[in-house]
């Protein structure tokens, strides 16, 4: 089914969301604590409609034809064999959406769920309503303060739309990409996509104005011509990255009882998602990384690298991480290596790309990544900060070399990509000054990296993106 954009509009920024059957920990309910518009129950249980009204203050009825006003989201969290009557009176109400925790249908591969399934699809079909699911977690938007999950937030947002079957996927990254400077516009799970599959959301995000940079957890496609006329369609006019679950037969076999949904090949898999216009990335850490760096980074515009700030076996180190990547390293101008020639210290350090900085020329990294920055041989500057070795931490004075306040000022004033990695290996601290460091300079514009191996594959990723355009 082609989506009713306008419904969807309803649904992801509701005024009035209805929670169907919701028990025990009130799960959905409770999530909705800082939703400001009108919130209903419906349940039959009478002594646990009390209980929702008396603890949590929100009105139950024993059906949704007695809510009083337009539904614009429904969540239905009943069993499985009272979903279809849940949704015959959702329908005759004109609810404009609805998600279906309930699960229990093809995912479980008995013909029993299937034929639970097929009546809900084929309701679902004959009044054109639009079902989010089932079997997953359906929508997050921290702006209207409508979740997946209690621990998401809802006091800021960012660029950032996610698409995922999987429910905890679409948990998981909206914490994990927060803590790390990448905030959500709207998130989606969707299951088994019954109505609305991956190809209606991506087409719904790809016209939202709020979303600069779409992420997808997807593990299979119901309409694979569909999903490429839209993916061709949204990245060009903005990224895609596409995490796929189930490259292996064994995590193949895995998706058939998660979502019931199909497999493809991995390798015909990645050359359609690179084809149409899609980013394919392989995990989370990647999905995140790569959205960092298209969200903070000027446009890549070549595939030639400079480097520098590690010493010793670090400058070998991330040669070798950028150079596996698919990234070129090359050596700098005359005119730069004479410019460095009038100040830098050979001893204990060496200017060929990358500049091992050593000890003894640490004071001068302001002026050596200017003279980086400024190569002609170079498209992109990867600055290595060792916390703890002279490179200043977010607990650091702006004012020291190689530090916080240098490089985003560096990113301010040049038309490069300006990335840097973070470690903290002498660092007392260590991995909370990291994460405060990051979080600084990606408040700066510069997108920060935990090793030299994730800021490798983001940047090439995101290098493959803008150099296909």
């Amino acid at each position: 089914m082609r989506a009713d954009f306008s419904r969807l509009d309803r649904a992801f920024n509701p005024k009035c969301v209805v929670v169907v059957g919701d028990s025990g920990w009130y799960q959905w309910l409770r999530g909705l604590g800082n939703f400001k518009g009108s919130k209903y129950s419906v349940q039959v249980n009478e002594q646990t409609g009390k209980d929702i009204e008396e603890k949590l203050k929100i009105k139950n009825f024993k059906s949704v034809l007695e809510v009083p006003e337009p539904i614009d989201l429904a969540i239905v969290s009943v069993n499985r064999k009272y979903a279809a009557a849940v949704l015959d009176d959702l329908i005759k109400v004109k609810a404009a959406a609805a998600h279906f925790f309930t699960s229990g249908y093809s995912e479980t591969n008995s013909e029993e769920g299937r034929a639970y399934e097929r009546e809900l699809k084929a309701k679902a079909e004959a009044a054109n309503f639009h079902i989010i699911g089932p079997n997953c977690m359906g929508i997050y938007n921290p702006r209207a303060a409508v979740k997946q999950a209690g621990g998401q937030y809802d006091d800021s947002w960012g660029p950032v739309g996610f698409i995922s079957q999987s429910g905890t996927h679409a948990i998981n990254f909206a914490l994990e990409a927060h803590l790390q400077g990448v905030d959500i516009a709207k998130s989606v799970s969707f299951g088994n996509g019954i109505i609305l599959d991956s190809a209606e959301y991506l087409d719904y995000f790809g016209q939202d104005k709020e979303i600069k940079i779409i992420g997808m957890y997807l593990e299979g496609l119901k309409d694979g011509r569909r999903f490429m006329e839209v993916l061709k369609k949204v990245s060009a006019v903005k990224p895609v990255v596409i995490w796929k679950g189930g490259r292996t037969a064994s995590g193949a076999r895995a998706i058939a009882s998660h979502t019931g949904s199909l497999a493809v090949p991995y390798a015909i898999w990645e050359d359609a998602i690179r084809q149409f216009g899609g980013i394919p990335v392989t995990n989370m850490d990647e999905m995140v990384d790569t959205i960092k760096a298209l969200m903070f980074a000027e446009p890549v515009t070549g595939n030639r690298v400079g480097l520098t700030g590690g010493s010793g076996g670090q400058s070998v180190a991330i040669t070798d991480a950028f150079t596996e990547a698919g990234i070129d390293v090359p050596p700098f101008t005359k005119k730069t290596l004479d410019e460095l020639a009038t100040f830098y210290n050979v001893i204990g350090g060496g200017m060929t790309n990358p500049i091992d900085t050593g000890n003894s020329n640490r004071l001068q990294l302001n002026r050596i990544m200017d003279l980086v920055e400024a190569d002609d041989n170079i498209d992109n500057v990867v600055l290595l900060m060792g916390l703890g070795m002279g490179s200043a931490g977010a607990s650091g004075q702006d004012s020291i070399p190689g530090g916080v306040g240098a490089v985003s000022a560096l990113r301010k004033r040049s038309k490069k990509p300006v990335l840097a990695v973070v470690y903290s290996p002498f660092s007392a601290g260590g991995v909370s000054e990291a994460r405060k460091t990051i979080k600084a300079l990606q408040e700066g514009g510069v997108p920060a990296f935990s090793t030299l191996e994730r800021a490798a594959k983001a940047l090439k990723n995101t290098m493959d993106y803008y150099l296909a355009k």
